[in-house]
């Protein structure tokens, strides 16, 4: 049977890629900073202070504006300043391009498969994408292509954010209820936890029904409800 990782991981596995990747390029460029020496400057070092002045405001601008290269949906203004940020770095654009991509991998409106085709070309992309591909491990990753196992099962979810959900409210509960702690107790919690679950259908019918006769469109009684 297929295993389903978490989408939300994933991403946020990436995410983190991405932004070292950009990190990086900002070390680059504050190495080709030209050094300027003490007292004051000099004809000659003008043209040096303007360059490391420009080189300065770049790197200021991309850790200002880093979440740029991971965000999902960029609005137009958003565009236009990635756009001039990156003015002179390919590589960087690059590297949105690849989030882009990363993100189209998890839409619903195609198959595993297909994301797996896609996924196989983003591969070899980076691949040739020599100058920051090292920092992209994460797109080799064996769960990248496990946790595209969704998009085959519309009741299956992406996230596992249901489960971790029940987690933590069991934790909470062991915290707060000593007793709750051995084998026999933890499961009896966990059949309680499941049971509204079960009901849920019936009591979504009931209340179907309820609004039905309280909108006047059917009379019910409300013994047959019992």
């Amino acid at each position: 049977m297929p295993h389903q990782v978490c989408e939300f991981h994933i991403i946020k596995e990436l995410t983190k890629a991405i932004l070292h990747a950009v990190a990086k390029v900002r070390k680059q460029l504050k190495n080709t900073m030209p050094k300027l020496g003490r007292g004051r400057t000099t004809k000659a070092q003008r043209r040096d202070v303007q360059r490391s002045k420009r080189i300065a405001k770049k790197i200021a601008d991309l850790f200002e504006h880093r979440y740029l290269f991971v965000k999902h949906h960029l609005t137009a203004s958003e565009k236009k300043t990635l756009g001039r940020i990156t003015r002179g770095l390919p590589q960087l654009r690059t590297l949105r391009d690849i989030m882009d991509q990363v993100y189209r991998l998890f839409d619903r409106r195609c198959r595993t498969d297909t994301a797996l085709g896609k996924l196989a070309k983003l591969r070899q992309r980076v691949r040739r994408f020599k100058r920051v591909g090292k920092t992209l491990s994460k797109l080799f990753s064996p769960n990248l292509a496990k946790a595209l196992t969704f998009l085959d099962d519309s009741l299956l979810p992406p996230t596992s954010n249901a489960v971790e959900r029940g987690f933590r409210r069991h934790r909470k509960m062991q915290k707060s209820v000593y007793r709750v702690r051995t084998q026999v107790n933890i499961i009896g919690r966990i059949a309680l936890d499941m049971q509204p679950v079960a009901q849920a259908e019936a009591r979504s019918q009931t209340t179907h029904l309820l609004h039905l006769s309280r909108n006047n469109h059917w009379p019910v009684n409300p013994a047959t409800l019992l």
